[in-house]
């Protein structure tokens, strides 16, 4: 809520009245990290690790207001560098006059200087909880606290114990079986504090063990998440679903989500409905509140804190996480090189490319991993072909029985389908003029013989319907099914699927299409200006030259280098508004392999490190000549309107490459993106919301929510306001469950084009 300063007499943090615009995440450090990290080689100090000796954020380390060292580096095999600032003469920055021992922070007094604003920070969070529980306690089943044994829960927790009676709400563990060893002892420890004061603590947990997972579905990656889904949201949907004694309970979870955390959670509300948790409310009440406030309240109020962090990690989460930086990788490979061990040697016996001694772990390559091409010994267990008029799908060694699956899709009797058994393999035939007229259902035939061939009993399924129609016990079983397709409403109808699938398609066409030269905001000006004749004199390099014809032919500006009508249309617009840029990124992703690897690869809301892109490339089969060029090209990109006017990316001070949201003021941009997407998708022109946020219609093309980063709440109002407006072209039902979303037949993304040249103003 409020910025901060470091008190050079306390040694601690000192808050102050104006609210912050950015914080930089301060914790606190302590002897334990001094040591993993060298600094006893420059430092002295005593080696307690009761009270801190100073602050970090991120790789900058602050020593009573001064910045007496930074990190540069580092891997999960190796140490980062500690680079010692230096004063105007060159000589090193001491924390201490002629090298004397560190002092602690006076940690009693910080809090005291501190005390009116941690209390009025802690009276506004409480009135918070109070409201939303006051609003919504006569119409939901259950309040849970949602405790990960990190700081924040553990503020969360103390808040919504002094806010809530006692008997109103639970604490629910959600154990993913990776997390510290460190976090393990603050839970039970939790538990028997929540047992005493007579508040139920119950721990959610996947049937599957993290070693057997990891091996079934393959390592995660920053692409492939699964594990999110199958140790966390599910067990916790289950586990409550029995405290309940209901399948279809509605509850709200005080959730520890700050909006400092990341770029993504700054887009977050204090509440909100079924954006964790499909069907479930959840109330981040600590949104506003920085990690300095944070740290502030659980030393005033002598909260237990995990020791994790004093060992130098700056969060409490998964053991070995693909989301992870190198820097936290080697501090968790020095403090659990056992427990890390156990991941490192599934990731190298699942590594199915010789990438030469531990480059592939020590990189970040394994993070970057986006099907089950490169896992060895993996074959494809389901393979769908559309020839000859007939769609056939082959399963091997099938995991489910299909006749369970398929009673999801309502009364199959009538689907002309045949089933030919193969030993213990079949193949499944339906013909193309069937599914031509259902083009939804084609892509729900397809997912009950995935589901059918790749079911590891995870959980996922199960959780999503919440009529409790589909059970595991000994295996699988559906009963008196409900048709609600919510067991479909996951990428690819199955994590399993989704994360060994190998492509049936390499595209074998390079990324790099620009090698080093981008084009520049005055080549699009005279362009605009000059029409055709820019050609005549364009002054442009041979290198240039190339590079510009290639951008504007894949952003439909140019055919065989003559000025297009889409030219006229956004000439018209404005070519330096973010509507017409977001007509050419549109075209941009769907024909131009560079700017589709951007959007395919970088998530919303995160920094990535140089290291981090390179592996990723790398991993995507460049070459090292591609990589530097696909990187820094990223930079200069974003000197365009694309970036400065259609926020599509930045780079930050240190280099990290980042994608954010996209202003979209025009909602026909959304409409031109939806028919594109559609006509990639071999024209299917009907779907689901939830396939559109998750892009699950085979891949073929860019759902407009992944081009801009649009989430579900950014997207539902546009979407109605386009059914408004143009109801010639779409039509959306959201009632009840049901989201569908309907494009015109007899319509075409050439024809929404059309639109911008009526004088019809910008949408909002």
């Amino acid at each position: 809520m409020y910025s901060y300063t470091y008190s050079q007499k306390t040694g601690g943090i000192l808050l102050n009245s104006t609210p912050t615009g950015f914080s930089k995440e301060p914790r606190p450090v302590y002897a334990a990290e001094l040591d993993l990290l060298g600094f006893d080689k420059f430092w002295e100090y005593d080696k307690q690790n009761d009270i801190p000796y100073m602050w970090a954020e991120a790789n900058a380390y602050w020593y009573r207001g001064v910045c007496v060292a930074k990190l540069k580096g580092g891997n999960l095999f190796n140490a980062p560098e500690i680079i010692i600032p230096v004063n105007d003469n060159g000589e090193s920055i001491l924390p201490e006059p002629n090298g004397k021992a560190l002092q602690v922070v006076d940690v009693n007094a910080m809090v005291e200087s501190n005390r009116e604003m941690l209390d009025i920070i802690e009276q506004s969070t409480v009135k918070k909880i109070i409201s939303v529980y006051t609003k919504y306690k006569d119409k939901l089943d259950l309040f849970h606290v949602a405790f990960s044994g990190g700081k924040d829960s553990a503020v969360l927790l103390d808040l919504v114990k002094k806010a809530l009676p006692l008997g109103s709400f639970v604490v629910v563990f959600g154990d993913t079986g990776m997390e510290f060893p460190d976090t393990y002892d603050v839970i039970d420890k939790t538990r028997q504090m929540c047992e005493a004061d007579g508040i139920p603590f119950y721990i959610a947990k996947s049937s599957l063990e993290p070693q057997e997972s990891w091996v079934l579905f393959g390592p995660p990656s920053r692409a492939l998440r699964w594990c999110c889904g199958v140790h966390k949201s599910a067990p916790q949907t289950l586990k409550l679903r029995a405290v309940t004694g209901k399948n279809d309970y509605t509850g709200l979870a005080f959730v520890g989500v700050r909006s400092e955390e990341s770029a993504k959670r700054a887009e977050y509300d204090y509440e909100n409905y079924s954006k964790k948790q499909r069907g479930q409310y959840s109330h981040n009440s600590i949104l506003e509140w920085t990690s300095a406030e944070v740290w502030l309240y659980l030393y005033a109020n002598n909260i237990m804190i995990n020791e994790a962090y004093k060992k130098g990690n700056a969060r409490a989460g998964c053991l070995f996480c693909p989301m992870s930086v190198k820097k936290a990788d080697f501090v968790k490979q020095q403090i659990y090189p056992r427990e890390i061990k156990t991941y490192l040697d599934i990731i190298k016996k699942s590594n199915g490319r010789d990438f030469g001694g531990n480059s592939y772990l020590a990189d970040g390559g394994w993070v970057s991993r986006r099907s089950g091409r490169d896992l060895i010994d993996n074959v494809m267990n389901c393979s769908e072909t559309l020839k000859d008029g007939m769609l056939t799908i082959k399963v091997t060694s099938p995991r489910s029985d299909w006749r369970e699956w398929i009673k999801t899709l309502g009364n199959f009797e009538d689907i002309p389908f045949t089933i030919e058994q193969q030993s213990n393999n079949y193949l499944v035939k339906l013909p193309e003029s069937y599914i031509n007229k259902n083009p939804t259902f084609r892509k729900l035939f397809k997912q009950v013989f995935r589901k059918s061939a790749y079911c590891v009993k995870c959980g996922v399924c199960e959780s999503n319907c919440n009529s409790g129609r589909i059970t595991f016990d000994n295996e699988l079983k559906i009963t008196n099914c409900e048709h609600c397709l919510k067991c479909h409403d996951i990428v690819d109808g199955c994590l399993a699927y989704n994360s060994l699938r190998i492509p049936t398609e390499e595209k074998a066409m390079s990324i790099n299409c620009f090698d080093s030269v981008l084009p520049k905001n005055d080549w699009f000006n005279r362009f605009f200006n000059e029409k055709n004749d820019f050609w005549n004199d364009h002054g442009l390099g041979p290198n240039q030259l190339k590079t510009f014809k290639r951008f504007l032919k894949d952003a439909g500006l140019t055919e065989k280098n003559n000025y297009t009508a889409l030219a006229e249309q956004i000439a018209a617009l404005g070519w330096e508004t973010n509507t017409a840029w977001g007509i050419l990124l549109i075209n941009l992703a769907t024909d131009n392999p560079q700017i589709r690897w951007y959007i395919s690869n970088l998530e919303i809301g995160m920094n990535y490190p140089r290291e981090t892109v390179i592996s990723m490339l790398l991993e995507s089969n460049s070459s090292n000549n591609v990589v530097k060029f696909v990187y820094s090209a990223f930079g200069k990109l974003m000197e365009l309107p694309l970036g400065a006017t259609l926020r599509f990316g930045y780079v930050t001070n240190e280099g990290n490459i980042a994608r954010t949201k996209c202003s979209i003021s025009d909602l026909r941009v959304i409409l031109y993106g939806l028919f594109k997407f559609a006509e990639k998708c071999n024209n299917y022109k009907e779907f689901t919301l939830a396939s559109l946020i998750s892009n699950g219609i085979d891949r073929d093309g860019i759902s407009p929510t992944r081009i801009f980063g649009l989430d579900r709440e950014d997207v539902t109002p546009m979407l109605l306001g386009l059914s408004t407006k143009y109801p010639e072209f779409i039509t959306v039902s959201f009632t009840h469950d049901l989201e569908k979303i309907t494009l015109a037949d007899y319509k075409t993304s050439a024809d929404v084009i059309e639109l911008f040249s009526e004088d019809s103003g910008n949408e909002q």
